[in-house]
């Protein structure tokens, strides 16, 4: 992989604003049905790409090789592609000036395990699933590893590199209820490659056990009360309600396109209790999902709070739009191949903990639902939603009941942060998701368990 200053010698080929972009992106996917094999791959996408103009006028050029002619070819014809645009524009607008240095690489140290190593790892998590969940009518094991590594370079003077590489595995597990079948999915992993994000099968085997009996509670459940429920929304939920229904409407590419939260800003749009951030590369602490130093216009990453004490504040913006609402860019602009240019995206978004404890939250719930895990969904950009729930349980009398079988959840999210009373202390992140606006690319999402007033979509 060619380095970011190993670029440096094409900063000569640039006249206007200019971004040069080299990426390779590795994968490993291997899925066991049943003890089946049935996908066991590996994939390298590479290239390089130039980017010119700005404000309304871009040209783009990739091309999947490398080095000193590509480079000089894919600039040249990405200068024309602009060219053309620019004609009969009056381009007032200038793109901020942003730069970064630095080298932000999360590979392992340790050495590296092979095709058949994994897939023996695989075999092992689905022999312990076979001998000790026997009535199980199917299982799936998926092992799903990306390594995203960028060189960059910009007329503006950034110069950067980043290897980051997400590691999971997926275990989907059926039985049979009353002639129906009746699955729980979940997912296990996160920033790292394979070597330092798993040890060994074993370190997974209570992971599965506790998934195997969620599924069987849930087997023996019951159907959701339809209407509004006072509910608990665990981490998982948290998460996606943030990602999918707030931060999609108020990335700046959607409000310029019509989102709701053009007409939001300053104003009161949640409980005074939360606060949203598309967090950069730390949270709390700690290193978030996936971590974002620099963009890929060459912008240092910085957090966006996007919701204060429930008002709005902020926008989430590439140079482009923040020219345009006469801000600054704070690292949303990412591409997830070599051949995309880059979009507004969120990094690692997320509802900050409160101060309560979760066990008082259900205590404080006579007649309601805690709701743990969410499965396929949808928003819009007036952010409205319907999720589906795959996971969760009644509370009845400030005590946790019965486990519910899949039902859905829906609403206005701006209306449903209004209902928030209580939030948990304890901050969990999602780190299996890809978003999917244009281009799939990997996010994470997380939060407290939020205390709040949903509607229930019942059998």
């Amino acid at each position: 992989m060619i380095q970011a200053s190993d670029l440096r010698q094409c900063a000569s080929l640039f006249n206007d604003y200019t971004e040069l972009r080299v990426q390779q992106n590795r994968s490993v996917e291997i899925a066991l049905v049943n003890g089946d094999v049935m996908r066991n791959a590996r994939s390298v996408t590479g290239g390089s790409s130039a980017r010119v103009g700005g404000c309304g006028a871009w040209g783009f050029a990739s091309a999947p090789e490398v080095g000193t002619k590509t480079f000089e070819r894919i600039v040249e014809r990405a200068s024309r592609n602009a060219s053309v645009l620019k004609m009969g524009k009056n381009l007032e607008r200038e793109l901020p000036e942003t730069r970064t240095e630095g080298a932000f690489d999360y590979a392992t140290e340790k050495e590296r395990m092979g095709q058949k190593e994994l897939l023996d790892f695989a075999r092992s998590l689905d022999a312990y699933i076979l001998k000790n969940f026997p009535d199980l009518q199917s299982r799936v094991v998926v092992l799903r590893n990306l390594d995203m590594e960028k060189s960059l370079l910009t007329s503006q003077g950034a110069e950067a590199y980043s290897m980051t590489p997400r590691s999971l595995i997926y275990v989907d597990m059926t039985m049979m209820s009353e002639g129906e079948p009746v699955n729980l999915f979940e997912g296990y992993g996160g920033l790292g490659q394979f070597e330092d994000q798993f040890g060994a099968p074993e370190d997974l085997f209570d992971k599965l056990q506790s998934q195997y009996e969620h599924l069987v509670k849930k087997a023996k459940g019951v159907y959701a009360e339809a209407g509004p429920k006072e509910c608990i929304l665990d981490a998982d939920l948290a998460g996606i309600l943030a990602h999918e229904a707030i931060g999609h409407t108020t990335e700046a590419d959607f409000v310029m396109g019509g989102s709701v939260a053009a007409h939001y800003m300053d104003q009161e749009v949640a409980s005074p209790l939360v606060n949203l951030v598309d967090f950069a590369h730390h949270a709390l602490g700690e290193t978030c999902p996936i971590p974002v130093h620099v963009d890929d216009e060459g912008t240092p990453a910085e957090d966006v709070t996007i919701i204060e004490e429930g008002v709005l504040k902020s926008y989430m913006h590439n140079k482009e739009s923040a020219a345009h609402f006469e801000t600054g860019p704070k690292g949303n602009a990412r591409a997830f191949l070599f051949s995309d240019e880059p979009l507004i995206r969120m990094r690692n978004t997320a509802i900050l903990p409160g101060e309560s404890k979760l066990e008082d939250m259900i205590a404080s719930i006579d007649d309601g639902y805690y709701l743990m895990r969410p499965g396929n969904g949808q928003a819009d950009t007036t952010s409205e939603f319907m999720f589906a729930v795959v996971q969760g349980y009644e509370i009845k009398k400030g005590k946790l009941g019965r486990a519910i079988k899949d039902t859905t959840i829906s609403g206005v999210a701006f209306d449903l942060l209004k209902t928030v009373t209580a939030l948990s202390d304890e901050m969990k992140w999602v780190a299996t998701g890809m978003c999917g606006k244009k281009q799939p690319i990997p996010v994470g999402m997380g939060g407290p368990a939020i205390k709040c007033t949903v509607n229930m979509g019942g059998r």
